[in-house]
């Protein structure tokens, strides 16, 4: 049987994760406040007028800053406002739809990030969608047995935060979920589509716990797998509810 075994969102892209019980998912929309906002750098070609969906590159990102990695973040959904935690800045809590408010993220952010990368400039949002990294309105799907490969494979255990996942399961064998691609997938009430798998970036050599860079997965991934793949891109094709402890079925 295979189960989903925790479920994650990303209120603002790279710059922490919180943990759910359960979430009700939308069709063709990504998780709910999750990448619903990201942190456009100076050199962001993002169009503040006519705010659309943006490729990563425009944006602070844990593949050029690891230590935004250690941030942990709870969404206070009533007020709408985030607060952040980071081991070495304290924590912060703001509404990331003032500018006021963005420029304080910002500024709070700016111990940790590196002086020769593109340096972190205000928060933007895309109506009605999360700033994925995929074009198309994705949720991802991880293993926690593909992750014990590689967990086996680095000599140490490997935290799932290192990832930046939305569903985890557990119960099938290492790597099976590539196998899925092209099959629907269905989850309590939800019905989703398996749709590609997803390349990683160096983000993941991160700890998630001190954000500095510990562990090479990406060269364990291509040395010993021959790709840098880890996890699927799910799009969502029937609204429902899901939780943890849900079973997935692969229809």
């Amino acid at each position: 049987m295979i189960a989903i075994s925790e479920l994650y969102r990303h209120p603002v892209k790279a710059h922490g994760c919180e943990a759910l019980s359960a979430v009700t998912l939308a069709q063709g929309k990504t998780m709910p406040w999750d990448r619903t906002w990201a942190v456009a750098h100076e050199m962001a070609k993002f169009d503040d007028a006519n705010p659309n969906w943006a490729s990563c590159v425009n944006f602070s990102r844990g593949a050029k800053a690891p230590e935004l990695m250690a941030i942990k973040v709870t969404m206070h959904e009533a007020d709408n406002t985030i607060t952040f935690t980071h081991p070495s800045l304290g924590s912060l809590t703001i509404n990331p739809d003032l500018e006021s408010d963005g420029a304080k993220l910002v500024a709070w952010t700016k111990p940790i990030m590196p002086s020769d990368r593109a340096a972190s400039h205000r928060i933007v949002r895309a109506p009605n969608r999360g700033m994925t990294d995929t074009p198309f309105p994705s949720i991802s799907i991880n293993s926690h047995d593909s992750l014990a490969a590689v967990s086996n494979d680095a000599g140490v255990e490997l935290s799932p935060l290192r990832w930046r996942g939305n569903i985890w399961i557990k119960g099938t064998a290492p790597w099976d979920e590539f196998n899925w691609i092209g099959h629907y997938a269905r989850i309590g009430s939800a019905l989703l589509r398996i749709v590609e798998p997803i390349t990683r970036c160096p983000a993941t050599t991160a700890n998630p716990e001190t954000g500095k860079r510990d562990v090479d997965t990406l060269k364990i991934l291509s040395e010993t797998y021959g790709h840098k793949d880890f996890g699927v891109y799910a799009e969502v094709v029937e609204s429902g509810r899901i939780k943890v402890g849900d079973t997935l079925e692969i229809l």
